[in-house]
């Protein structure tokens, strides 16, 4: 029996099972099960990418600029035209579907930041399990800072089948990573260590951590009611987790009371643009921005003056060596210290190493080794 028939095979089972407080054991050891054999069937797939060559032609993109954005959508929502709106990219637009056939990159220019946007091939039900150009697109998007879910105005219930395939695909929007930690062990066999209140059993913790081959080693969990799908994520190691906008595109066609009922009908926040029409686009651009969560990091050179016209664009959260490295591959290798002023600094001028965390409009001085390029 194959991959794909064992999980079909446990997807059976689950669903004949009646879920309660008695069958949650069984059915978090069979989702477990489940997410190993795709993890395998993944690196299969990939491995033999490796060897035959070809199955990817289109979809390596080299990211460039601050950040990257995926535009993700079934095809034919208006994804070729909002990005040759949003940049000066000229990827291709008509009415039929998969007009779009590999990624095509545009470049946005928007208030000091460089932010590239990718248009790719929209996917379809079962994108995740390699429909149409699911895995290839999905692929790349695992590498972005940003999703754009893009909607038809007249089919906005398609974000359910968006945000399924990415999960599936092990992309989780608008999450951040359980707070658990494993430390493996060659004995002593597995504990468990909870420092806040369990959803699951301490015996269906280890159970599941024995399907991913873990069988000595301190298991510490600090994320309140952990479920089991957290669980398997944390043992998976590949899952990746992003932020997310939803746009609701062709919203031209439509009157405001349309537009209500859909916002009733999803229950998320999205939002109502046309690119066609070129409506709200400037709204998206600085929801864009936004959603990145960029600081500005105006850069003084060692006896001169701050430029404060163009800043250093970084992610929040970015430390001296994201900057180092930004700068130069190598430029954090020969740094001897950094002098900060601002927000993240105790006082102005202070010595920090590359660990010093950074903090909107810092001005910050990078001091090289005696004798550094």
């Amino acid at each position: 029996m194959g991959i794909p028939e064992k999980i079909k095979a446990i997807q059976d089972e689950i669903h004949k099972t009646q879920i309660n407080k008695a069958t949650e054991f069984h059915v978090g050891l069979l989702k477990a099960k489940i997410a190993k054999l795709k993890r395998e069937q993944d690196e299969n797939i990939h491995g033999r990418t490796v060897h035959t060559g070809g199955e990817n032609a289109g979809f390596d993109v080299r990211k460039a600029g601050d950040a990257t954005v995926v535009l993700i959508g079934l095809p034919s929502v208006g994804k070729s035209t909002l990005l040759n709106r949003l940049t000066n990219a000229k990827s291709r637009v008509a009415s039929y579907q998969f007009t779009t056939l590999t990624a095509v990159p545009g470049m946005l220019d928007y208030r000091g930041a460089k932010i590239q946007v990718l248009d790719l091939p929209g996917i379809i039900e079962g994108a995740a399990s390699g429909k149409g150009f699911g895995r290839r697109v999905i692929s790349v998007s695992r590498g972005a800072d940003l999703v754009l879910l893009i909607l038809d105005v007249f089919q906005p219930n398609h974000v359910g089948i968006l945000k399924k395939e990415l999960a599936e695909a092990g992309i989780k929007l608008d999450e951040r990573p359980p707070d658990v930690v494993i430390e493996k062990t060659s004995t002593g066999g597995l504990s468990v260590n909870a420092q806040v209140p369990l959803k699951m059993s301490e015996k269906a913790v280890k159970e599941i951590a024995r399907v991913y081959g873990i069988h000595n080693g301190r298991i510490i969990i600090r994320e309140p009611n952990l479920t089991d799908d957290q669980f398997i994520d944390v043992l998976s190691e590949n899952r990746v987790y992003l932020p997310s906008l939803i746009v609701l595109n062709k919203i031209d066609l439509v009157n405001q009371g349309f537009i209500n009922e859909i916002q009733s009908q999803i229950g998320n926040k999205f939002l109502p643009i046309s690119a066609d029409a070129n409506v709200n686009i400037d709204a998206l651009r600085e929801a864009i921005y936004n959603r990145l969560d960029f600081i500005r990091i105006y850069m003084r050179p060692k006896g001169g003056q701050t430029d404060y016209k163009e800043p250093m664009i970084m992610q929040r959260d970015s430390k001296v060596q994201d900057v180092c490295n930004k700068i130069h591959r190598n430029m954090a290798r020969n740094i001897k210290y950094a002098l900060v002023w601002g927000k993240s600094a105790k006082f102005d001028a202070q010595k920090v190493g590359l660990d010093h965390v950074l903090a909107d409009e810092d001005v910050l001085t990078i001091v090289k080794n005696p004798g550094a390029l």
